[in-house]
């Protein structure tokens, strides 16, 4: 017996023998077989293993011994800027050094950060998992990641390197205390311990929205020479805001130029991957925040030095443009990728560069939903020619007001010039309700000016995309069909990606038919959507007000939604209570408004129903605009900030209660 547990010890040992052989000399089992020895004792093998290295060419065996070093890895990412660079063919942008990275490295045209916004876009990348499935696409929200997921300066640092932020974060996910080697204004890769490989972030913010409407502001290019896009009209404002996001573009490219300096005078160019990108469109209104491509395309440029060309694979080709679909979440699985490490079972990005690089996806996807006091919920998805846009809250206009976008200038006077009757069609589209459902041909159509969601001759088009993206949002089992304080209520003391991807606790197939039933309207089904009022389901009923909202709003069966409307007011579920009363407040009788108003009022005491309650409650308030007399006192009671939740919720209540407050007194 003790004889065959040996001769199995060396079998094992023959197999691993000839595995390495095979990898180091590109032989076939049968090629290498006719070479070595099929001994199975251990010191024939290892004589063959002598004997057969001896043959192998000495390029080879060279190629195995001078393998360099893991990578360095240089993130340079800038605030609120699509591919308005020269590079990317924007002759009105002055950007040298970015572009003189672009000529050297490969320029990727379709990226798209999948979030509009910067903290869910951020999750996107730190994570490599879509936001809506860990329910941290809220803006600033802060939740519990599951267990065993890693952020990549984690993985990263578990592979030994340094790996610096410099500096801002703004993730929507609880973090570790010790995430980064070091995350502030001084983190370089110049302090990491000699020989250390390094990860290292520059992250850029004079290109921010906020910059964009600094004032006073000395200009640098020319405001009557910008092309100002077609769905804004032509006013001073816009033009003075447009040039000087340029001019703030061309300040973010002098930083990147000193990054790269430092690089260079360090000698570590040969040794570091670069990328350069934005984290999502331009700080201008219908840029940042919305799911079109003035939202979600960004720049993506890659370096990758020539003794590294070997790990990013023939998908790499310096000195082009690629025109595969890419996005922020795959982003983590191909740094990993360029250090020959598998991408976690977790992640849901696919490679583009590396050995685990994938082949070229049909699809990429987007998603927005409350954006800081504002809630809403919006899906996209394109390929490479059409985008499409499913919009769960059809019954906002894309213009609902938020504090933050109304500070610039040319956000109020586009608001303005609508109010005056001033704007053509495309320009007006942005302050009325939203279409359930948007479809754009990008190669005809860059702007996303002309929606062909209604036209006979897409309808295939539209069902495709339609198909695809709702079998996304089954798959990453999106918790955005949920109100956000639902989630948080369900998933007690587990992360809510547990809570999502338990299917005897989230129910994403059955929420999605009610949301897409409810809000994509067909003539007269104001009976079927009456039905989902029944279910048990919190989530379902929520929907089912929704949906009377919608058509209560379109004016379709409006008559019958608020008598429906009428018997949700008191739902067990107060999101759907919420919704409810703001139907009977908005399209009631005289009688019924004071009732549901006090029931808005009610409902947005967050000392008694929470914050998330609290904010759905006063977004119905403003939309029911109430007067003076029917407001009284009662703004001034109700608590503008709950114990116990983040700080970074702090400011959404005080807004919204300042905003009621405005609309009662005008």
């Amino acid at each position: 017996m003790g004889q065959r547990a040996n001769g199995s010890r060396n079998g094992r040992n023959v197999r691993y023998d000839k595995g390495i052989l095979s990898l180091a000399l590109g032989l076939s089992n049968k090629a290498l077989l006719m070479l070595c020895s099929r001994s199975i004792t251990g010191s024939l093998i290892t004589l063959s293993v002598v004997t057969c290295l001896s043959i192998v060419p000495s390029s080879q065996a060279q190629t195995t011994a001078n393998r360099p070093p893991r990578p360095n890895f240089l993130w340079i990412t800038s605030e609120d800027n699509g591919p308005q660079l020269g590079c990317y063919g924007d002759a009105f942008a002055t950007t040298p050094n970015i572009d003189g990275l672009a000529a050297k490295g490969m320029i990727y045209t379709n990226c798209w950060s999948n979030a509009p916004v910067c903290a869910p876009a951020r999750t996107t990348i730190v994570s490599g998992v879509f936001p809506p499935s860990l329910s941290a696409q809220h803006m600033r929200s802060q939740v519990a990641l599951p267990p065993g997921l890693k952020l990549y300066p984690e993985l990263f640092r578990e592979m030994g390197y340094y790996c610096s932020n410099n500096s801002k974060e703004d993730y929507n996910v609880a973090t570790t205390k010790n995430l980064w080697n070091d995350s502030s204004g001084k983190a370089h890769w110049r302090n990491r311990k000699a020989g250390q490989p390094f990860f290292a972030v520059f992250n850029f913010t004079v290109s921010h929205e906020s910059q964009i409407r600094k004032r006073p502001h000395t200009p640098v290019h020319d405001a009557a020479k910008v092309a100002v896009p077609p769905y804004h009209p032509d006013a001073p404002e816009i033009r003075q805001d447009w040039a000087q996001y340029y001019d703030k573009v061309s300040e973010m490219d002098l930083q990147v130029g000193q990054v790269l300096a430092q690089l260079k005078e360090d000698r570590l160019e040969e040794e570091t991957i670069i990328f350069y990108y934005g984290d999502h469109g331009s700080g201008m209104p219908r840029g940042k925040r919305w799911l079109y491509q003035s939202g979600l395309n960004v720049p993506m440029i890659v370096h990758v030095p020539q003794r590294y060309r070997m790990l990013a694979g023939t998908q790499y080709s310096p000195g082009t443009k690629n025109e595969r679909l890419i996005s922020f979440v795959d982003l983590v699985p191909t740094v990993l990728s360029l250090t020959e490490t598998l991408p976690l079972k977790e992640h849901q990005g696919k490679a583009f560069l590396g050995k685990f690089a994938t082949e070229n996806p049909e699809y990429i996807y987007g998603f927005r939903d409350r954006m800081d006091e504002r809630i809403d919920m919006s899906r996209a998805i394109r390929d490479d020619r059409y985008a499409y846009i499913r919009n769960f809250y059809p019954q906002r206009p894309q213009g609902t007001y938020l504090n933050y976008m109304f500070q610039t200038p040319t956000t109020q006077v586009w608001k303005r010039w609508f109010d005056e009757g001033r704007l053509n069609e495309a320009q007006a589209f942005f302050w009325k309700p939203k279409p359930a459902e948007e479809l754009y041909d990008l190669t005809t159509d860059p702007f996303q000016l002309q929606n062909l969601a209604g036209d006979a001759t897409y309808q295939a088009t539209l069902e495709r995309l339609r198909g695809a993206l709702k079998s996304w949002m089954l798959d990453i089992r999106d918790l955005g069909l949920l109100p956000e304080g639902e989630v948080l209520e369900l998933a007690g003391q587990d992360a809510p990606y547990t809570f999502g991807h338990d299917p005897t606790r989230f129910h994403v197939e059955k929420l999605f038919d009610a949301a897409d039933r409810a809000t994509r309207v067909v003539a007269d089904d104001l009976a079927d959507v009456s039905k989902l009022r029944a279910a048990t389901d919190n989530g379902v009923r929520f929907w089912a007000a929704c949906g009377l909202l919608v058509r209560a709003q379109a004016n379709l069966q409006r008559e019958e939604a608020v008598k429906i409307a009428r018997s949700m007011t008191s739902d067990p579920s107060p999101y759907a209570a919420c919704m409810a009363n703001e139907v009977v407040a908005r399209w009631g009788s005289a009688t019924d408004r004071p009732v549901a108003i006090d029931s808005l009022f009610r409902l947005a005491n967050a000392r008694e129903h929470g914050a998330f309650v609290a904010i759905m409650a006063l977004n119905s308030l403003d939309w029911c605009a109430p007067q003076a007399a029917e407001v009284g006192d009662g703004l001034k009671t109700l608590p503008d900030k709950v114990i116990g939740l983040p700080n970074r919720y702090d400011s959404y209540l005080p807004r919204l209660i300042e905003r009621v407050t405005e609309i009662s007194h005008q």
